[in-house]
C-alpha cells in the first residue's frame, strides 16, 4: 500500500463534503420524512431484496451488530419490519417489510428519484452520461460495494440476457450446443407472453449495477411450481446469491398456495445439485439421454412447501 497523497487525501474530503450537502444527507432526517438515512437505507435493502437476515444486513451495510439490533426493533415497533422463519435454515429469520413497511418505502424512494432528478436535471444528456462515468469510475478506484447485492424484478432487456448467459455458460462449461440456448429462448419467450404475475415470477441477481443471476417460478399445475434457470455468473459465485434466489422462489411459491416445487436439472451441474440438496429437494427420477449434442443425465428433483 502506497503512502497517502496529501494533496489527494484533502480533495476527497472536499469533495465528501460538498456531495453531503448537496443530497442533503447532513439533515437530521433524511427527504424531510421520520426517517435517518440509516433507516432509509435498511429500507431500501429489505425493499430490494426481501429474506435476507440480519447478520447478512449488517455485512452487507458494515453496521455494529447492537446498532442494527437496536435500529431493527424500532422499525419493528412500528410496523415498518416483522422476522419471519427462514426457509433455508429453521435457526435463523428472515427480515421482511410489513406492507406499511412497503409504503413508507416506495415514498421515500419517489422522493428520492424526485430529488436526484432536480439534480442532475440540470445537467443536459451529455453532462448526465458524463456524471454517470464519472461515478462508476470513483467506484471502480475505491473498490466498488464487493459482496453487496439485490434480488430485483426483471427490467427490460434482462430476458434477453438470461438467455446470452446461459447459452455462452453451458457452451464454454459444459460444450453444450444451440439446442439448450433454443430451450431457454422458450422458456423465457413463453414467460414474457403468458406469465401470470398471481402465481409466477422470476427474480434477477444485480451486483453493483450488473445482472449476475436469475430465477424463475413457474406453473406446473395447481399443486405444483416449477424452479427454472436458476443461475449465478462465474463472477458472482461464494456470495450466497444461489441460496437466496432458490429461498425466495421457494417463499413466493408457499405464499401463493403452491404445495410442491419441482425442478428438472443434469447430472453434470454438480454445484446447482448441492444448492438444491441443502434447500431440501430430493431426487425423484433420472434418465440417460442424448440432448444438446451431448450424452446427459436428465434428473427431476422436488420438495414439499
Amino acid at each position: 500500500m502506497s503512502e497517502p497523497n496529501r494533496e489527494a487525501v484533502a480533495q476527497v474530503r472536499a469533495f465528501n463534503r460538498f456531495y453531503t450537502r448537496q443530497i442533503g444527507v447532513l439533515e437530521e432526517r433524511l427527504l424531510d420524512s421520520a426517517f435517518t438515512l440509516t433507516e432509509v437505507r435498511v429500507l431500501f435493502e429489505l425493499a430490494e431484496g426481501q429474506g435476507i437476515t440480519a447478520a447478512q444486513l449488517g455485512q452487507r451495510l458494515g453496521l455494529n451488530a447492537g446498532y442494527l439490533s437496536r435500529l431493527l426493533s424500532g422499525l419493528q415497533t412500528r410496523g415498518l419490519v416483522r422476522r419471519e422463519p427462514s426457509a433455508m435454515d429453521g435457526r435463523a429469520n428472515r427480515l421482511v417489510l410489513t406492507d406499511d413497511g412497503r409504503t413508507a418505502f416506495a415514498r421515500l424512494d419517489a422522493a428520492s428519484t424526485e430529488s436526484i432528478g432536480a439534480l442532475v436535471g440540470t445537467l443536459g444528456e451529455p453532462g448526465q452520461q458524463r456524471l454517470v462515468e464519472c461515478m462508476e469510475q470513483i467506484r471502480a478506484l475505491l473498490g466498488g460495494s464487493a459482496g453487496s447485492y439485490v434480488l430485483r424484478d426483471p427490467r427490460p432487456g434482462d430476458m434477453g440476457w438470461v438467455i446470452h448467459k446461459h447459452g455462452t455458460l453451458y457452451a464454454r462449461e459444459f460444450g453444450w450446443n444451440a439446442e439448450f440456448e433454443a430451450l431457454v429462448a422458450d422458456i423465457v419467450t413463453r414467460y414474457l407472453r403468458e406469465h401470470d404475475p398471481q402465481t409466477e415470477r422470476c427474480w434477477i441477481a444485480e451486483l453493483d449495477g450488473t445482472p449476475v443471476g436469475s430465477v424463475f417460478v413457474v406453473r406446473h399445475d395447481a399443486q405444483n411450481a416449477k424452479l427454472r434457470l436458476l443461475h449465478v455468473d462465474a463472477s458472482a459465485r461464494g456470495l450466497g446469491i444461489g441460496q437466496r434466489l432458490i429461498e425466495e422462489a421457494m417463499s413466493f411459491a408457499r405464499a401463493v398456495g403452491y404445495k410442491r416445487m419441482v425442478l428438472w436439472t443434469n447430472a453434470a451441474l454438480v454445484d446447482a445439485r448441492r444448492l438444491y440438496e441443502r434447500a431440501g429437494f430430493e431426487l425423484l427420477t433420472e434418465q440417460h439421454e442424448q440432448l444438446f449434442g451431448k450424452p446427459q443425465v436428465s434428473q427431476l428433483w422436488a420438495r414439499a412447501l
